[in-house]
């Protein structure tokens, strides 16, 4: 499975090929949302390999208008592949629909959220002590004030449509994780508003002054997979 296929065919092969994983074993990708940085590969991946997508109705029409998707499932609520069990969580973006995802099997689970303004309290007892998350943790505030960017966007990436703050993330997480929380990944770091040691920093400080601890912290980088994460 994958969630989302942000920048192009040849590099999810690529990534997928140097952890033993060719690409034609793919079947599923999860559509977070339609925005370009998510969905760039997916029209070439999806001509080459066929996986099956599943998104909801209104993501498709927003895709669709930019290119066609065959083979494709509408997800509206928890489904289960296999022995996987999927669970969308709705987040809050600039577009006109927008999920993250649990990925749960046997005793093991990965929530995965990016791309939103902040995480709705009715979903925080799903969100309790998962095995992994993989959270975004876009932008330092400071940072992102001080960039060129217009005034109106800035207000934008910090509003409820925007983008979580390296505070917001590491505050989410000190509610969520628990005594089976093995990993934390911080993704979707803005390169002009963030500094991959400001977010470890404030992730680290928040969760000690919360007496809480996991095995390994990694920061996502653009343009780079992460190590192999065994659960």
């Amino acid at each position: 499975m994958l969630v989302d296929i942000g920048t192009s065919c040849s590099y999810a092969e690529a990534a997928l090929k140097s952890i033993g994983v060719n690409p034609a074993q793919i079947n599923s990708i999860f559509i977070t949302h339609s925005h370009i940085d998510h969905v760039n590969g997916l029209k070439v991946f999806c001509k080459k390999y066929n996986p099956v997508v599943y998104l909801t109705k209104k993501i498709h029409e927003e895709i669709i208008k930019r290119f066609e998707i065959n083979n494709y499932v509408y997800i509206d609520d928890d489904i289960t592949i296999d022995d996987m069990l999927i669970i969308p969580i709705k987040t809050s973006h600039d577009v006109g629909e927008s999920f993250g995802y649990i990925f749960e099997s046997k005793d093991k689970n990965v929530v995965y959220i990016t791309d939103t303004g902040y995480i709705n309290h009715k979903y925080y007892s799903k969100l309790q002590n998962k095995s992994m998350y993989i959270l975004e943790s876009n932008h330092d505030v400071e940072m992102l004030m001080q960039t060129s960017r217009p005034h109106h966007l800035k207000i934008r990436i910090l509003g409820d449509v925007g983008h979580l703050s390296n505070n917001d993330a590491s505050n989410y997480l000190a509610r969520f994780i628990g005594p089976k929380t093995k990993h934390i990944v911080l993704a979707h770091l803005s390169e002009e508003a963030n500094d991959p040691i400001k977010a470890r920093d404030v992730l680290i400080d928040t969760l000690n002054k919360n007496n809480l601890n996991v095995e390994s912290i990694i920061i996502a980088e653009q343009n780079k997979r992460t190590d192999l994460i065994k659960l």
